[in-house]
């Protein structure tokens, strides 16, 4: 596998330490130190493999490591903190990722036999042992940057061999799951959904748990199960994630950032800004602002 790794890290050198674009539909790359504040969001649905470096992602109150020799696999949207770590040489972190499209999922289920084992009946995220051959399927994937013309042709034939390894291995039960509208995962994706899209309403978890065909204790059981975190937790980190964004990109005041996202008390909204970012919204936007403009 060590080839494998070598050729993609050379495929990747150019990426930056932010989301760099790689002109293949889904697929990302990324490399260096990221600023706290940028690891510390809403992440999609995704496959992440490391190339060089390690990885620490917190969702809730469950922590993962990942390196060079496992990948990370998130199946719903989750607020999460991550922290990267560079290479015991010395060398930057660097890392791809893959955005799930449910739909490619699902086309790909008729041909796939069930024989997927679960790690986790329930989480939505986990960590996994990479293979050669799902590296290698990223290599050819890699490759189509140097190659524009063939990327329409040939990329989607490669993300469905990324998918399909997966699909096959120790995770591939939780890429079933959000594809398949009858079980749990799926069920609880569609309240996360209306959650994401809700955040500044008040919560109504009967509702929610009505929408997904489950009663109030077994919509609370698998929603933490599959976020580490309850209903009311993912909405308010959800919530004091947006108004970091709006303080810190869009120059609203403390006061206006807590009533867009749904703080009736800039009081309350203070205090849970500060216990989730350790320190208080105006010193935090302040930090990050300037370390933007180093």
């Amino acid at each position: 596998m060590e080839n494998q790794l070598t050729e993609l890290r050379t495929l990747t050198a150019h990426a930056q330490n932010r989301r760099t674009d790689t002109g293949i539909p889904r697929v990302a790359m990324v490399q260096g130190i990221i600023p706290e504040h940028q690891l510390a969001a809403v992440y999609d649905p995704m496959i992440n493999v490391i190339l060089r470096g390690g990885k620490t992602m917190t969702v809730g109150g469950r922590s993962l490591h990942y390196d060079p020799a496992t990948y990370f696999v998130m199946s719903v949207d989750l607020p999460a903190a991550g922290v990267v770590h560079p290479a015991e040489t010395g060398e930057p972190y660097l890392a791809v990722s893959l955005t799930l499209d449910v739909t490619i999922i699902s086309n790909l289920l008729g041909d796939l036999p069930n024989t997927a084992e679960r790690l986790n009946k329930a989480a939505g995220f986990s960590v996994a042992a990479v293979t050669p051959e799902l590296l290698d399927a990223w290599v050819r994937m890699l490759r189509l940057m140097a190659h524009p013309g063939d990327i329409a042709a040939l990329a989607p034939a490669y993300e469905r061999e990324i998918l399909y390894r997966v699909l096959q291995g120790p995770m591939g039960w939780m890429l079933r799951d959000i594809a398949l509208p009858d079980a749990s995962l799926a069920r609880v994706n569609l309240a996360i959904q209306q959650i994401r899209r809700e955040y500044a309403e008040p919560l109504r978890v009967e509702q929610l748990a009505n929408s997904a065909a489950m009663s109030v204790s077994a919509f609370h059981r698998h929603f933490k199960a599959v976020t580490a975190l309850s209903p009311l937790q993912y909405q308010k980190q959800i919530r004091l994630l947006q108004a970091r964004t709006l303080l810190v990109a869009a120059g609203y005041s403390v006061m206006a950032a807590a009533h867009e996202v749904g703080y009736q008390s800039a009081t309350q909204f203070s205090r849970e800004y500060s216990r989730e970012f350790g320190r208080p919204p105006g010193q935090d936007a302040t930090r990050i602002a300037n370390e933007i403009r180093k």
